[in-house]
């Protein structure tokens, strides 16, 4: 058993791995909550305790299965974001196929224990639990916030996380190497995470708890009567001054090793900036924003290397685009354009030479479903985000069967 401790409450709490899990007496979907995978991040940790005791202290019926697991906990113990290596960046695919080998490693640090556990736990979950399956990772930021969502861009997640009254950040894992939720994702199930504030306010503590609530009714594994359904949605709700917009991530700072980088004092997450305006500083030299847009999770902490991002609105008439196009699989027609072509017979992947095919751009493989790496600076390398879904799964869910998503997209 590791002691978490909170400052927002000034209180600590004994867990262990699987923090919690509630079984129900009847078949329902299978959830699992992930929290604090950076170990200075305790309010994801603090909220599933007291909901999951909530729930099992009142005898709140429950259908299906749902798991509270907790992330990295020596990093946890010490209140660090990670002991040597960034537990939320190493669930890459040649990483994980070596995991059985490194952790017999005397040398093995403690992050790659934490993930064996972490990656046999899911395994066996997946391998003893039915469908359909939600994966739920929790985060706060080290500057204030309202909550968000940040979501890999299937339309299977973006289907599912409409109901939330809270904004959606896309396309985070295109700027990041190894985190989990988009290695889940590329299972092909409902996968996201949940930004619930700043890092020590109690204010992320509530947020976390009322999304925890609403994951689950959404899910089908409580009744919105079971619970202050209202007072949840509503919390959420009034915390975001802008609960349906829908971001795109258009700039990472990546913070280079033994760079001295130092964000400008005061930023909030989502704040509108200029072109020009003063955001860092980086080796002595100022880091100026290259065009308008909202700096998004600037880095106020001593760990990590996204220095901040910038972030966009996605306009409407995009979303209802992307929809088309994926829907009709628009992708096997480009494929006769010179300059595309499939990087394997899974038709999941594709391979651009920017020389040939330079009227096309990054943003319209977003429209596609697809997720961009530059391999070179001719050619990009691009996954399909939508061939994995496992639709099947989920099409008997309340909310898969409902309309309202697409008619919240159209109206937006």
């Amino acid at each position: 058993m590791v002691k978490v401790y909170s400052k927002a409450l000034d209180q600590s709490i004994g867990i262990e791995r699987i923090i919690s899990c509630i079984k129900g007496s009847n078949p329902g979907p299978t959830l699992i909550f992930i929290g604090g995978i950076h170990g200075n991040e305790p309010a994801g940790i603090f909220a599933l305790y007291d909901v999951f005791n909530h729930i099992k202290n009142n005898q709140i019926p429950v259908k299906g299965t749902m798991y509270a697991i907790s992330g990295n906990l020596p990093a946890l113990a010490k209140g660090k974001r990670y002991q040597k290596e960034d537990l939320n960046r190493v669930w890459k695919h040649d990483r994980i196929n070596n995991l059985s080998k490194d952790i017999k490693d005397t040398n093995v640090n403690l992050d790659i224990e934490q993930q064996y556990e972490i990656y046999h736990i899911i395994k066996d979950i997946l391998n003893k639990e039915s469908g359909p399956f939600y994966f739920m990772d929790l985060h706060t930021t080290s500057s204030k916030t309202m909550p968000f969502l940040t979501v890999n861009d299937s339309l299977l997640n973006r289907k599912y996380t409409m109901q939330y009254p809270i904004p959606m950040i896309l396309g985070i894992e295109e700027y990041l190497d190894g985190p989990l939720l988009s290695y889940i994702n590329e299972l092909g199930y409902v996968s996201f995470g949940f930004e619930g504030g700043q890092h020590d306010d109690s204010e992320a503590i509530k947020n976390h708890i009322s999304f925890i609530y609403l994951t689950m009714v959404f899910a089908g594994s409580v009744t919105k009567k079971d619970i202050e359904y209202n007072y949840h949605y509503n919390l959420l709700l009034k915390g975001s001054e802008a609960p349906t917009e829908i971001y795109e991530i258009y700039w990472r700072y990546q913070i280079k090793e033994n760079e001295v980088f130092k964000m400008k004092p005061g930023f909030v997450n989502f704040q509108q900036i200029q072109k020009g305006e003063q955001l860092a500083h980086s080796n002595g030299k100022i880091i100026t924003a290259s065009k308008n847009g909202r700096i998004f999770m600037p880095l106020y902490q001593h760990q990590g290397n996204d220095g901040f991002f910038t972030i966009h609105s996605v306009h409407p008439i995009f979303l209802k685009l992307s929809t088309i196009l994926r829907k009709v699989h628009f992708d096997n027609i480009i494929t006769i354009l010179p300059g595309v072509h499939w990087a394997s017979n899974k038709k999941n992947e594709l391979t651009v030479n920017l020389k040939i095919a330079r009227f096309f751009t990054k943003q319209f493989f977003h429209l596609l479903g697809y997720r961009s790496k530059q391999v070179d600076k001719t050619h990009l390398s691009l996954k399909n985000r939508e061939s994995a879904s496992k639709e099947r799964e989920y099409r008997y869910t309340s909310w898969s069967k409902s309309k309202n998503w697409l008619i919240n997209t159209l109206n937006q």
